[in-house]
């Protein structure tokens, strides 16, 4: 059988628009972290971004199940002595919920120079107004499964 490799000019990037009103976050972050790699194409080449462009917006109406709420905490270090950072995932959803969702899809990511490039092409904004109809993005409604 032989295999064709996709070349960087061939790739037809596009651009979504989800509204995570009601979604939760694992099951967002996981869909936006294939269609930013180009999982869900047939042409997706493990070493190049054949990925789409996403905007999220209403950010800060995303759920979380459970009691993660109370639960929930991100740690951050200074790498200085004493500069634990411990925040709640209630306080980060009330002072900027975009954070919260980007921290999520970082690591549905890989570690490399590519996932980075990759999560270049995430855009998180907390209300409905975004700064990108000029690139004329598809509405992509995620399937919400029932708990």
């Amino acid at each position: 059988m032989r295999q064709t490799t996709m070349k960087f000019d061939n790739i037809e990037k596009k651009w979504y628009v989800i509204d995570a009103t009601g979604i939760v976050l694992g099951r967002l972050a996981s869909e936006v972290a294939k269609k930013l790699r180009g999982k869900d194409k047939a042409i997706f080449t493990p070493y190049i971004d054949c990925g789409d462009f996403v905007i999220i917006i209403n950010a800060d109406k995303i759920k979380l199940t459970g009691k993660k709420l109370q639960d929930k905490k991100y740690y951050n270090h200074s790498q200085y002595p004493g500069g634990l950072r411990v925040r709640k995932a209630q306080d980060m959803l009330n002072k900027n919920a975009a954070e919260v969702i980007e921290i999520a899809i970082k690591g549905m990511l890989p570690s490399t120079t590519l996932g980075r490039k990759q999560l270049t092409h995430l855009h998180v904004y907390n209300s409905d107004q975004h700064q990108h109809q000029a690139q004329n993005p598809e509405v992509w409604v995620l399937d919400q499964k029932k708990e």
